[in-house]
């Protein structure tokens, strides 16, 4: 990692993509209820700490911190995600949100929609990860009454790659089971999205939305973790780069579609997920890597101007009265946790945001394991005021899965 050719933002490329000063400033009504007691130890942009915190975290004026953490070897900034205050561990936090996720209903009674199928998957992941035996064997008995006659029917079967999504949880099963059942289903969901491709090797359930830029990137890069046959890996990066050229603005945000000139937060998130999970199974010498790589820390650079004093990133990214945004936070943020502990990131400049993300994120959860805040369900639209009155929604299984993918990374 020492030897990594850091990308890191100059004062004048982050300027040019800083949001206007918030009329929100100092409102702290509009933090959500653990932002002050959790965000402190690597904020250097408070004015003041409370006596008794300053004095643990550190023996030195605010202001020096920046200079501090700077001058810190790498190994030593893993910091960044330790000492984590109560009840704001990945461990405590995956653990509620996880167990909710397992007692929770369907979110719709028809079928399986992606943003379950999303949560799902951070659910498995984390106790995977966090090895909870019985947590995974309660998330897999969830599974089972799907692959019988009768629960069959929830499988939705439409060419979309909001339908096509669901393969990555039986994937996700068979590596944690090596039950071939399991493999032979979600296989199936990855090999039908590449039948009869356009001439430009695309899948047929290309549309340019943001969003797919995880949608099609989950399923291909799980079958490709499940079989190691690497035509799912080039499949997806593929994908991703006709994506990335489409619609990636100078800026290094993405537009939600071409003719959708706006900077969605969930949907900027979808691609930073997205991105993310594909660069963590493309090997260093992949002939698409370094396109992606690049693109994924231009992201990054732009996303760090937009964060805002309370760690949260808005409805809108570019758009400060835009209100504070979970699903958004909680997908930029797994995406700065996993780029600093994979060595895509310089871990001074992203360790901090990533940090402050979290514990922002963490603070919208409620005494229920529901996340407040989260963005509805929202399509395309060359309308600005339609973005900006989106409602918001709590314990969405938009806003559930982020928290699990950030718990996940955490530990991973």
């Amino acid at each position: 990692m020492g030897s990594q050719p850091w990308e890191t933002p100059t004062s004048a490329s982050r300027s040019c993509n800083k949001p206007r000063p918030s009329t929100r400033s100092g409102n702290s009504s509009l933090l959500p209820p653990n932002y002050l007691y959790a965000v402190g130890y690597y904020d250097t942009r408070m004015s003041a700490l409370p006596k008794q915190r300053a004095s643990k975290a550190f023996a030195i004026l605010v202001p020096a911190v920046s200079l501090v953490i700077l001058t810190l070897p790498a190994a030593a900034q893993t910091n960044y995600f330790t000492d984590w205050p109560a009840g704001t561990s990945p461990a405590e936090v995956g653990k509620r949100v996880a167990e909710h996720f397992v007692t929770s209903p369907h979110a719709d009674p028809k079928h399986i929609v992606y943003q379950e199928v999303c949560t799902w998957y951070g659910a498995l992941t984390f106790a995977q990860l966090s090895g909870d035996k019985d947590l995974s064997a309660k998330l897999i008995q969830r599974f089972d009454p799907l692959m019988t006659p009768e629960g069959s029917h929830l499988i939705g079967q439409d060419r979309h790659v909001d339908f096509t999504v669901f393969g990555t949880v039986p994937l996700e099963m068979y590596l944690e089971t090596k039950d071939p059942k399991y493999l032979d289903l979600g296989k199936s969901f990855a090999d039908r999205q590449w039948e009869n491709p356009t001439a430009d090797g695309l899948t047929r359930e290309t549309r340019f939305w943001i969003d797919d830029m995880y949608m099609i990137t989950a399923v291909q890069v799980q079958a490709f973790r499940a079989t190691g046959d690497s035509k799912y890996l080039d499949r997806a990066a593929l994908e991703m780069v006709a994506y990335l050229d489409k619609l990636q603005q100078p800026n290094g945000l993405f537009f939600h579609a071409p003719d959708a000139p706006f900077y969605w937060g969930r949907g900027n998130g979808w691609v930073a997920a997205g991105m993310t999970e594909l660069l963590r199974a493309l090997p260093p010498d992949h002939p698409r890597r370094a396109r992606i790589l690049a693109a994924y820390r231009k992201m990054m650079q732009a996303l760090l101007g937009f964060q805002g004093k309370d760690g949260m990133w808005r409805q809108l990214v570019d758009h400060p009265e835009a209100w504070p945004e979970t699903s958004s936070t909680g997908m930029f943020t797994f995406a700065l946790i996993t780029g600093v502990k994979n060595g895509w990131l310089d871990p001074a400049t992203y360790g901090p945001a990533a940090r402050k993300g979290w514990l922002a994120l963490v603070g919208y959860i409620d005494q229920n394991a529901e996340v407040t805040s989260v963005c509805e369900g929202t399509g395309k639209k060359n309308d600005l005021d339609y973005y900006l009155a989106r409602a918001r929604r709590t314990g969405d299984f938009h806003g559930q899965a982020p928290v699990l993918w950030c718990a996940s990374a955490l530990l991973r």
